[in-house]
């Protein structure tokens, strides 16, 4: 165990160091975020100011303009923790590295953990600053949500790496015909998984396709919190059994690709 703890954190300090000796790409970490947090925060603001204008129900306004502001930041979660998987994975592709990782002892499951944890660090990088920025111009304080916050960003940090290793299966499958998937395959999801507006607007034959993505089950209840203070215990243990049999069938099908990969060789040879 302490053999595979050291080569997990050579992996990671690999990754450390790539950012360490370059500002764009920890600028690049939270431009997006923070720029989504302005463009949603300055809409959700207007949304809310309407109530002065129109005389509309003021409460319902700020609840809308509320779970804008928390389905931004919360969905950032997803999107960053599959990307710093995804992308940590072509940065080897991309310097011919790949190659000279199996070579090592490091095994499969090892890439997998480093990556994760290379995407944690991102996750908490790109995120924290949009988290900021919601509380200094729009007062808006997403730990307000309480403790069941910690719960909300497992669950999307989970599905994120679920989708994360979906994306390195088709990328070891097709090679670099499949970069492209690693920035906007998650982004298709969006509509379907509830971020801005509760299941019961969407569609009735969509409906079904949206409770089987575990971050639906996590934005009803950030909703739900937002509305009365207390979350359901159903979307949480939903969002935790969702992401298990995601985590489960990403596993499996990264593992068939892979040894697809090794045994033509793609490994050397992926994205040239």
């Amino acid at each position: 165990m302490q053999a595979s703890l050291r080569r997990i954190w050579g992996l990671v300090y690999r990754h450390l160091c790539l950012y360490r000796r370059s500002w764009p790409r920890l600028a690049e970490l939270a431009y997006w975020p923070v720029l989504q947090m302005c463009i949603w925060g300055f809409t959700a603001s207007f949304i809310s100011g309407q109530q002065f204008t129109h005389g509309t129900a003021g409460h319902g306004l700020l609840l809308v303009a509320s779970t804008m502001l928390g389905g931004v930041l919360l969905w950032e979660v997803t999107i960053r923790s599959q990307m710093g998987v995804a992308i940590s994975f072509l940065e080897e592709i991309w310097s011919r590295n790949l190659g000279h990782i199996f070579i090592s002892p490091l095994r499969p499951w090892e890439l997998l953990a480093g990556l994760i944890v290379v995407a944690f660090l991102r996750v908490m990088a790109g995120v924290l600053p949009a988290i900021l920025v919601a509380y200094l111009l729009y007062a808006f304080n997403l730990f307000a949500l309480g403790p069941v916050l910690v719960l909300f960003f497992a669950n999307l940090m989970i599905m994120g790496w679920a989708f994360a290793l979906a994306v390195v299966s088709l990328i070891l499958r097709h090679g670099a015909g499949a970069e492209a998937l690693a920035w906007s395959l998650l982004f298709g999801l969006t509509p379907l998984a509830a971020v801005y507006y509760p299941v019961s607007t969407l569609p009735v034959w969509l409906q079904p396709i949206s409770e089987i993505i575990p971050a639906t089950h996590v934005f009803e209840g950030m909703r739900a919190v937002l509305r009365n203070g207390h979350v359901s215990s159903i979307h949480l243990l939903a969002a935790f059994g969702l992401n298990a049999v995601w985590l489960l069938l990403a596993s499996l099908l990264f593992a068939s690709q892979f040894r697809a990969a090794r045994s033509r060789g793609a490994l050397i040879t992926i994205g040239e």
